[in-house]
């Protein structure tokens, strides 16, 4: 019966992967719609009490990247503790195989381990609570709370798994295929437990979610 059961499931993974190859394929011969956006160079530099001040990316980051609009900024209250980081990658178009990267990889790459993951649930700018994704993360003695999600066409997912499911499904019902990674890093400060970070990315999610639509079009 073990047997049986592990047999059905590789053949229904073989399928799926089948079938959504083929869906891809089909969607990649529409003419895709690339959607009217603003460009993140105009996102809000003040959110809250917080100044933002963009950072650069290295020539290598950009490259692994590929083609699309990126923020990379610090956000911090003047003379005060308790900042976050916020990255935002959009990508207009994923069908030349240009895809978003998960800080799954991207995290560890750059020196972070995870120590904790978990999913949270988050009250979004419409009322409507969102599933994303919660890291604990450390580097030497430093440590750090890291919220991620997906969102593509007023849609928000945690899943990777399920943005590549809704790539495919919007590229053939919508001939589109862009969207966008947003993360947000909140380090545990001296005298701070990961609680507090925590609250603090939270906080921050719920501010710039009002004006999320503006660079990741719906």
């Amino acid at each position: 019966m073990t047997t049986a059961l592990g047999s059905w499931g590789r053949f229904s993974l073989v399928t799926t992967l089948l079938a959504g190859t083929g869906l891809m394929i089909h969607a990649r011969k529409q003419v895709e719609i690339i959607p009217s956006y603003e460009s993140l160079e105009a996102f809000p530099k003040v959110v809250g009490s917080l100044q933002g001040q963009d950072l650069p990316l290295s020539p290598d980051v950009r490259q692994a990247l590929g083609p699309g609009e990126f923020l990379f900024r610090d956000y911090a209250a003047p003379k005060q503790a308790g900042g976050v980081n916020l990255f935002v990658a959009y990508f207009p178009s994923q069908r030349t195989g240009d895809t978003i990267h998960s800080p799954k990889n991207c995290l560890p790459a750059e020196g972070w381990s995870p120590l904790e993951s978990k999913q949270i649930w988050i009250e979004n700018s419409h009322g409507a609570k969102v599933a994303v994704n919660r890291y604990l993360v450390q580097d030497d003695d430093d440590r750090a709370v890291v919220l991620y999600w997906y969102q593509a066409h007023g849609r928000v997912t945690s899943s990777e798994y399920w943005a590549k499911f809704y790539l495919v499904a919007d590229s053939i019902r919508m001939a589109r295929s862009d969207g966008a990674m947003i993360r947000i890093f909140a380090p545990v400060e001296a005298r701070e437990d990961a609680a507090a970070a925590e609250r603090r990315a939270v906080q921050f999610a719920q501010q710039i979610w009002p004006v999320l639509d503006e660079f990741v079009p719906r």
